[in-house]
């Protein structure tokens, strides 16, 4: 029979050994009621509640835990929303505020506090350099396929225009790189892409970036762009080393032919002046030359003209005088009594003369040393014949 059918027990015990108490006392486990009463009248004295006189003390132990826990709920959602409303911004940071999702203000350094939901936050490092790194297959000028790698560097300048402006502005810095790379590679000739062009093309893609980005309104700036060494395909690579290398061998023969040129062109040049400067120099010895002759000339006429006698002596005694210096022989004529003309060698000057002379004896001297020979032989006939006569 059950423990609590009528008749069934007369003690009156409960099933765990304790007896049901019909004054509000028993033994054995506690009421779960009386746990939550005593648990809400804590609360209520906790928040400052208590029990009114004259309720029913069921219906006040019900409502009562029911506030305490939503006091408990309150708190903890206070502590939470406290918790994520205050935060910190580093001195590399800022912080962008929306309210209602429009601007409101750019927060610094320091230790900031917003009001969420209404308010939404983006903090960002703006002093941190970050770098993309790009790297494809271009078409050339020539329409030559090369593989240009690239690299950007860029950092955010303006932290309202990074969150506001483009939904995503790295994306769209990695759009306008390529952009920018195929403009710049496709005027380019391959040549240049492949050696020395490569600064020249960081400068001119740096500046059509920034410039597509500032269009964009994306607040980054591109602080660095650098083009590392562009390659050919794999798969014809072998080709582009024979033409750079055929490339190279041209540039060093061009090198030798400049060294030689040089060398040539300015010693012709110098040979060239030095004919110019005997041509000028023999054109205005000659030309002074002839004025003076011709102004001695003049004013030999005049001197003619006042004296003719004297003057025809005088020129007659200087061509004589001329053409005796330049020959070893000399002629002097007879007297007036009709004698012949004496015919004078002077063989010591003939014989000095030969002596000083260190070049060897030609055909031409030859002759001539035979002909004086025999002057001389003439010249003794001629005067044995005459001491005779006398």
């Amino acid at each position: 029979m059950a423990w609590n059918e009528p008749g069934g027990n007369s003690n009156n015990q409960d099933p765990w050994g304790g007896k049901r108490r019909n004054n509000g006392d028993r033994k054995g486990p506690p009421d779960l009621d009386e746990a939550f009463r005593k648990l809400q009248e804590s609360l209520n004295g906790l928040f400052g509640g208590g029990k009114k006189r004259g309720d029913d003390g069921g219906g006040s132990g019900k409502s009562g835990g029911f506030g305490g826990l939503l006091g408990i709920g309150l708190v903890v959602l206070a502590a939470v929303w406290l918790y994520s409303a205050v935060y910190v911004v580093d001195e590399q940071e800022q912080a962008v505020v929306l309210r209602f999702g429009k601007y409101y203000e750019t927060v610094g350094p320091g230790l900031n506090i917003y009001f969420p939901p209404i308010d939404k936050k983006y903090m960002e490092n703006v002093t941190r350099e970050r770098a993309y790194t790009k790297q494809g297959q271009m078409l050339t000028e020539d329409e030559n396929i090369v593989e240009v790698p690239l690299t950007v560097q860029y950092k955010i300048s303006n932290l309202q225009d990074f969150v506001l402006n483009v939904d995503q502005p790295e994306i769209s810095l990695q759009h306008a790189t390529d952009s920018a790379l195929r403009h710049v590679v496709g005027s380019t000739a391959m040549d240049q892409v492949l050696t020395e062009g490569r600064e020249l093309m960081a400068s001119e893609i740096k500046e059509r970036l920034q410039r597509f980005l500032d269009t964009y309104r994306t607040g980054i700036t591109v602080t660095q762009v650098n083009v590392q060494s562009a390659a050919a395909p794999r798969e014809v690579q072998e080709a582009f080393d024979d033409v750079i290398r055929a490339r190279e061998d041209e540039q060093r023969s061009r090198n030798q032919a400049e060294t030689y040129a040089n060398g040539v062109v300015p010693e012709a040049r110098g040979q060239a002046q030095r004919i110019l400067e005997d041509a000028n120099g023999y054109r205005d010895e000659t030309v002074s030359r002839a004025k003076g002759e011709a102004d001695r000339f003049t004013k030999l006429v005049a001197e003619y003209r006042k004296a003719p006698e004297v003057t025809r002596e005088r020129l007659y005694l200087d061509t004589m005088q001329e053409v005796f210096t330049n020959t070893s022989k000399v002629l002097v004529t007879g007297n007036k009594n009709g004698q012949s003309n004496l015919l004078y060698l002077p063989l010591d000057k003939m014989i000095d003369s030969g002596r000083s002379t260190s070049a060897p004896v030609t055909g031409a001297t030859a002759s001539s040393n035979e002909a004086n020979a025999r002057a001389a032989a003439d010249l003794q006939q001629q005067q044995a014949r005459t001491r005779e006569s006398r």
